[in-house]
């Protein structure tokens, strides 16, 4: 049963809800306040019942008026005359119709105790109440527009998260895809196990990139997969040229991370890296706290115009990495790009990511 009235309240709409639950509480005070005024709780609960169905009719019409204004949403000069008019309107309603039943119901209220005050002090009393549940329901109307609007922002946000990663999906490296078939088909004669397995990695970073659009948030676990799968395709084709290491702690890995976050810095350090003889990359992972490190170091530098500069590339480039962190981290992130190393054949390029939180999106 209990079950049932609550599923009936939170069908109801709102403006209903915060009706009912606000005029009630106003009505228990009511009725202790007129048990102390007249000492009997027939006459509290009679007048009571009476004035409560007049302030439900009342704001109810009030709230037809509203609703028609411009002002709908703030309260204006206007607005505030319009107001104390309808308060002072409805008050009226209700102190003659006290009166009226007085008269019918001398029981109430005997003859010989009535008053100025009889009319005088609802009419106050009762124009202060509309005019606070007039001031409460406009600020209602505010609070949720203002809600209405912050979803519609965190929609767009949604989907604006949803554009980038699909864009970043359409602007994969044609020439990744055309060498990694090529190298696949150059290995199947002689190599035929080598070949499956460089295909098998193909597909599941395909398959983490396809993903991606569909989950703008994972584990870190599930980004290190895509990115192994990645170098396992540059491992086979570059052969001994390529030596990667991974550094994870294991309590990073079910952190969770924007998708396809980390992939651009690990294909920028291949993509451009040093590999006049070997070209060594190190992703290294780790969390401290509610901050997760990433740093990923390639052979290289960042000299823009060497053969070996690490440049950012339209679309995948760094320029996309930032888009995304100021969309999934705003204000909680550190992104920077730095080169170390004396001598040229020393030289290192380090990208390092703090991510504080949970991602946006998540």
């Amino acid at each position: 049963m209990s079950a049932y009235l609550l599923a009936r309240w939170n069908g109801l709409p709102l403006f209903w809800r915060a009706q009912l639950a606000g005029w009630g509480l106003f009505a228990i005070a009511d009725v202790m306040a007129q048990r102390v005024a007249y000492h009997s709780y027939a006459v509290a609960f009679t007048r009571t019942g009476l004035i409560l169905f007049c302030l439900v009719v009342i704001s109810t019409a009030m709230r037809t008026v509203y609703v028609t204004r411009s002002f709908a949403h703030r309260v204006s000069v206007v607005g505030v005359a319009l107001i104390a008019l309808l308060s002072l309107l409805g008050a009226l309603v209700i102190a003659s119709m006290i009166v009226l039943v007085h008269e019918a119901l001398p029981w109430i209220v005997p003859p010989d105790r009535r008053g100025v005050e009889e009319f005088f002090v609802p009419f106050v009393h009762y124009f202060f109440a509309l005019t606070g549940w007039s001031l409460a329901y406009f600020w209602l109307r505010a609070e949720m527009a203002e809600q209405a609007q912050h979803r519609k922002a965190m929609h767009a946000q949604a989907e604006t998260l949803r554009a980038e990663l699909e864009q970043l999906r359409l602007q994969l490296d044609p020439h990744f895809l055309f060498n990694a078939l090529n190298g696949v088909a150059e290995e199947i004669p002689e190599h035929p196990a080598a070949a499956l397995e460089m295909l098998r990695n193909l597909t599941a970073y395909l398959r983490h990139s396809l993903d991606g659009i569909n989950h703008t948030v994972v584990t870190v676990e599930s980004e290190v997969a895509g990115l192994m799968a990645y170098l396992g395709v540059q491992k086979a084709r570059f052969g001994d040229r390529l030596h990667t290491r991974l550094d994870m702690m294991p309590e990073a890995t079910r952190c969770r991370i924007a998708s396809f976050l980390l992939q651009p810095l690990v294909e920028n350090a291949v993509k451009h890296g040093r590999r006049d003889d070997v070209l060594y990359l190190r992703v290294d992972i780790r969390v401290m706290g509610e901050t997760l490190h990433v740093e990923v170091e390639n052979t290289g530098t960042l000299d823009t115009t060497g053969p070996t500069a690490r440049r950012p590339r339209p679309g995948i480039g760094l320029e996309n990495v930032r888009r995304r962190l100021a969309l999934h981290y705003p204000d909680r992130h550190v992104f920077t790009l730095h080169e170390v190393g004396a001598r040229a054949c020393d030289k290192k390029v380090i990208a390092t990511l703090e991510l504080q939180g949970e991602p946006c999106g998540s």
